[in-house]
């Protein structure tokens, strides 16, 4: 009776997170179909408006926001590992994030010479 059980709870365990992501993804796809629709109906009625996005605040924001995370995961991952392949977790995200805050700097230049 006990391997019944043992089985029944590995079978439900197995089977959470498989219903977790099919639903997400059936949720994901209708939003996406709604907004298609919808975004289709307002460019036919005329008063579809392209929104901005302000692509200079976003790479400094994001750029910030990375090169923060990935010190704080450098410095923590260096002091418990030392230097392996774990390290990349903190690496990856501070070279991202000096990627993006330099693109913002060379823009900014470009545009202040313009």
């Amino acid at each position: 009776m006990e391997q019944i059980r043992t089985s029944a709870a590995q079978v439900i365990i197995a089977v959470i997170p498989i219903v977790g992501i099919v639903m997400g993804s059936v949720v994901i796809f209708f939003y996406l179909l709604w907004s298609h629709r919808q975004k289709t109906l307002l460019i036919k009625s005329g008063q579809y408006n392209k929104p901005s996005f302000d692509l200079y605040s976003f790479s400094l924001l994001s750029g910030l926001l990375l090169s923060t995370v990935g010190i704080a995961l450098t410095a923590l991952l260096s002091i418990i590992e030392g230097v392996s392949y774990g390290l990349l977790g903190g690496i990856i995200p501070l070279s991202m994030g000096i990627g993006l805050l330099a693109y913002y700097v060379i823009k900014r230049i470009e545009r202040h010479n313009d």
